[in-house]
């Protein structure tokens, strides 16, 4: 997914779509594409909207990067799930689904290989973080104290932005609608499907904002 504008980027983003951000002399999305080739995946669709053209130039059909790239092209934006109705209607196969502003050592092989033997209809891969609440914390009930805890420190299970969906997700998505893959997967959930999590240990960074592009 690489329509956004990355308006929490800027001023880098004025001229550039993020995924287009230079980290280790690469583009994010090249490295993304790098990634994704190496577990085996040749078949990649791009949804680009601002700054598309920056994209489409470098990429281009995508044989220089052992792949075969096409475009979904948004006319307006439509949100994290939106351009997957632009998918080709008679695709059966699952699909990995992630955002272009993501540094990862996750293997997309292993998720998918997960997603398929749990018989699910979407995967979210989830990497848990630690928080730590810079102050202490009390507990209390009818105004005594019970306990004071300094600095706690919580985990939390945190979505990455990466997906396995079975070939009927994009297929129920409606075309030309704004729509965010989290609603996607609480649709799911409250239609009893089988929505499961994969949890990963390995590295993996969002770059939505100046300070995780400067780490």
């Amino acid at each position: 997914m690489a329509g956004g504008m990355g308006n929490r980027l800027r001023p880098l983003t004025e001229d550039c779509p993020k995924p287009m951000l230079k980290i280790g002399g690469r583009p994010i999305l090249e490295t993304i594409l790098l990634s994704l080739t190496s577990c085996g995946f040749h078949k990649i669709f791009m949804s680009v909207n601002y700054r598309a053209d920056s994209i489409i130039e470098h990429f281009r059909d995508g044989r220089e990067f052992d792949a075969e790239i096409s475009y979904l092209k948004e006319d307006k934006f439509l949100g994290t799930a939106g351009a997957l109705s632009m998918l080709p209607a008679n695709n059966d196969l699952p699909l990995i689904l992630m955002n272009a502003d993501i540094l990862t050592k996750i293997n997309f092989e292993k998720l998918l290989s997960f997603h398929e033997s749990k018989n699910a209809v979407a995967t979210m891969c989830v990497k848990e973080t630690p928080y730590e609440i810079p102050y202490g914390v009390a507990e209390i009930k009818d105004s005594k104290i019970l306990s004071i805890q300094e600095k706690p420190v919580h985990s939390y299970f945190v979505n990455t932005g990466i997906y396995a969906l079975s070939a009927e997700v994009p297929k129920s998505i409606p075309k030309g609608v704004h729509l965010n893959i989290t609603d996607v997967f609480g649709n799911l959930i409250k239609q009893s499907k089988e929505v499961v999590a994969f949890t990963t240990r390995e590295y993996w960074l969002d770059i939505g904002e100046i300070s995780s592009f400067e780490k």
